[in-house]
């Protein structure tokens, strides 16, 4: 299962860590998952799906956001 939110569409970031001598090494930035349990109107039912932490602040001033899943 990819690492991928299902509202936001974020997945993860290519950087570089940054020794104390300036050697730079390449990691990846993962995003912030969650398992998640909304309720969507559309379908009448609890739905299970992996956000980000900053889509579950927006699902939380926006539920208008769970008709997308």
């Amino acid at each position: 299962m990819p690492k991928i939110c299902k509202i936001t569409q974020k997945k993860a970031n290519n950087g570089y860590a940054v020794s104390h001598s300036h050697v730079r090494t390449k990691k990846r930035q993962e995003i912030n998952l969650q398992n998640k349990r909304i309720w969507s109107n559309k379908q009448r039912k609890w739905i299970k799906i992996r956000l980000t932490t900053k889509a579950m602040k927006y699902v939380r001033k926006f539920p208008v956001l769970t008709e997308i899943c």
